[in-house]
């Protein structure tokens, strides 16, 4: 099988990369990132002019690629500069309206990809763990539409989105796969309220609560009850992207500690040339080319038919960017010594970045469990 990228997946890596690395400096970055908003509606809006937005989706809802490579070069290159515009919220909740929408409901797909509109998917809960299936917010009839009730936590830039995608149950138990619906709540919705936090990787996030939501008919999204497939696929993009961004962020931090081993001097000469570092330093290396390697079976798996070989595959990469990822992140700010772990220094807030890529959607422990639960029977 081939893995080069096409030539216009290279140049839109080459495009995103430059311009984060000659527009999206960390003192910018970090200005944005502590900021009320917790994003720039500006570079949002640069991004979509890019194409960096639309590369996210197939051409048939408007985008310009889709596939899992278009995603992980995107990520690959938003994870160099910590990118914290709303690129995870407009993939996973963008793609579940693509998956299930009807043409009505897909107009906002336009607007996503222009960077006009925020769409972010609500669907976690406080005590679902990592458990897709474990929803406890209820839909139930209301006349002619539906009225949602329930909670859902660490919603990416909750505050900022105009439309959720948000997870409610119109049947069965609390861990049921089946009876999981999907509604189209606008932000305004009366009972809807949003109480937002900053991230603690920079960014903003907030939790939902729905007291006697009311929505119409046409909110819902797909079938009732069929909502289960349509996260599953979805938030496996979002795992695909998580991963792809954390390689970026792995390269950068990697980029960061080679220069300061080559200039920091000890006893006269570049610490660099110390045998015990120069062996640290190579383990480091093979470990991010191995989360590498599992990014590209990934993406080269997302549109795979078969439902455990591309789950199976996104957990393995998932778990090996969790265990990977702590390691660089450890071995890099140790390599610094203590400037390692200042505010001022960007490699601090990578390691911060990374280790938050670890619990985002499933952490280490989590996708290797599921994993060996998917391996095929025999």
């Amino acid at each position: 099988m081939n893995f080069d990228h096409t030539e216009d997946r290279r140049m839109l890596s080459d495009m995103l990369r430059r311009f984060v690395a000659e527009q999206y400096g960390f003192a910018v970055r970090d200005d944005i990132a502590r900021s009320s908003q917790g994003y720039s509606a500006d570079f949002w809006r640069r991004y979509a002019e890019l194409g960096a937005i639309g590369a996210l989706f197939p051409e048939d809802d408007g985008g310009l690629g889709g596939a899992g490579f278009d995603i992980a070069v995107v990520f690959e290159a938003l994870g160099r500069g910590l990118v914290v515009e709303p690129f995870l919220d407009a993939l996973v909740a963008g793609h579940a309206i693509a998956a299930a929408g009807t043409p009505t409901q897909k107009a906002v797909l336009a607007e996503l990809q222009s960077g006009a509109a925020i769409v972010s998917l609500a669907h976690a809960e406080a005590q679902a763990g990592y458990e897709l299936a474990h929803v406890r917010t209820r839909a139930e009839r209301d006349g002619d539409g539906w009225r949602l009730d329930g909670a859902k936590a660490v919603v990416g830039h909750a505050e900022q989105a105009g439309l959720f995608v948000v997870s409610a149950r119109t049947s069965g138990g609390d861990d049921d796969a089946d009876g999981i619906s999907l509604f189209l709540v606008p932000a305004g919705a009366p009972g809807l309220r949003v109480q937002g936090y900053p991230l603690i990787d920079g960014g903003r996030a907030g939790d939902l609560t729905l007291d006697h939501v009311r929505v119409g008919a046409d909110a819902l999204l797909g079938q009732a009850g069929a909502g289960h497939a349509v996260l599953e696929r979805s938030i496996g993009k979002g795992v695909l992207a998580l991963c792809a961004e954390a390689v970026g962020a792995m390269d950068a931090a990697r980029d960061a500690t080679l220069e300061y081993l080559q200039t920091r001097k000890q006893f006269g000469v570049p610490i660099g040339r110390f045998q015990a570092l120069q062996h640290r330093m190579a383990d480091v290396l093979l470990e991010i080319e191995q989360a590498r390697s599992a990014v590209i079976n990934a993406a080269a798996q997302l549109g795979h038919a078969d439902r455990a070989t591309r789950e199976r595959a996104l957990s393995a990469a998932k778990y090996t960017i969790g265990r990977v990822g702590i390691l660089v992140a450890e071995e890099c700010i140790q390599l610094h010594g203590g400037i390692g772990m200042t505010w001022e220094l960007p490699l601090a807030h990578y390691a911060k970045r990374l280790v938050m890529i670890d619990h985002q959607f499933g952490d280490e422990d989590h996708h290797l469990a599921r994993f060996i639960a998917l391996a095929p029977q025999e």
